[in-house]
């Protein structure tokens, strides 16, 4: 996986937005709140380098602050969907019987739960929610399709020679998940984490768009959402609206291309396909080359002989 080009991209472009919420009050060169009278609806300049809003904000700050925002509540949504995904499919794919139906049944509830309505009750809830709780609604709504991946594979492995030796050695149900069902799963299990990510971002960024999330929590959607309110769109102030929603493409893009390696690491297919491809290349041939070079019995050189005559 890792010496594949997709998800090393992937993760390079992760770890810079990481960087970014990590040191946002370092990089941003005002404070997201600051109004500048004297600079509203500002083009891009050298004093601010993306513009200004209508009353004098300065759009590159606020898209620096809002960065924490998205990361906070994607990593922390997955992290806690991922946990209860583990817990629930593990669990339901190793036992048998009706504890196994009724976690099955718990997910496929969960599955059909929308999220919509039990976000803007929550958020209703509270005049300003915190980060936490955002992200804890969109994790517990967003764990039961990794959690029926994860059962599917564990009632696969569950009558496998090793889990079938360390349940005849007496070993009890905690250790057989965590040491000989977990590693076997990691690749099922990142993947999943992946894209819960993906979902959460879009999900926060999208509901605060739209107005759900109140607009003083500062995030992409937020930025979004007062350059809509404000004529931003119509107007063609595009310093307002274009660089978040290309932090929004760009993010996404990151982890699809590490949901792209992952998924060639677990397909077997995928993943020889992907190694006969790089020892092509590095051979100096053309992948995608409708004949195949071949060498004569006498080792006298070589002979391109097309693909259909070669199979016959």
């Amino acid at each position: 996986m890792f010496r594949n080009r997709k998800s090393l991209t992937g993760l390079a472009i992760l770890a810079f937005f990481v960087l970014i919420a990590i040191f946002a009050d370092v990089l941003a060169p005002f404070s997201p709140t600051k109004v500048d009278n004297t600079a509203r609806f500002q083009p891009p300049s050298s004093e601010h380098w993306l513009g200004t809003t209508h009353i004098g904000e300065d759009v590159l700050s606020q898209v620096i602050h809002g960065t924490r925002g998205v990361v906070v509540v994607g990593f922390l949504a997955a992290i806690i969907a991922t946990i209860i995904a583990i817990t629930v499919g593990v669990i339901s794919g190793y036992i048998s019987g009706w504890k196994s139906e009724g976690l099955s049944a718990l997910t496929n509830v969960f599955l059909v739960i929308p999220g919509l309505p039990l976000i803007i009750i929550v958020a209703a809830m509270f005049e300003d929610p915190p980060l936490w709780v955002i992200a804890g609604v969109l994790g517990v709504i967003g764990w039961a399709w990794g959690a029926r991946v994860l059962r599917a594979q564990t009632m696969s492995l569950r009558n496998r020679d090793f889990i079938q030796a360390a349940r005849a050695n007496g070993e009890p149900l905690r250790r057989i998940i965590a040491i000989e069902m977990l590693p076997n799963l990691m690749a099922l299990i990142a993947a999943s984490f992946v894209g819960t990510v993906t979902a959460a971002i879009l999900s926060l960024t999208t509901l605060s768009y739209i107005g759900v999330i109140p607009v003083t929590t500062y995030n992409w959607g937020t930025i979004l959402n007062w350059a809509s309110a404000q004529g931003a769109f119509q107007q063609g102030q595009w310093w307002w609206f274009l660089p978040p929603g290309l932090c929004i493409a760009i993010i996404g893009v990151a982890l699809s291309l590490i949901n792209f390696g992952i998924d060639e690491y677990v397909n077997p297919r995928l993943r020889s396909a992907g190694e006969r491809a790089r020892a092509m290349k590095k051979k100096g041939l053309d992948v995608n080359e409708p004949v195949t070079a071949v060498r004569t019995e006498r080792d006298s050189g070589t002979a391109a002989v097309p693909a259909e005559k070669e199979s016959e």
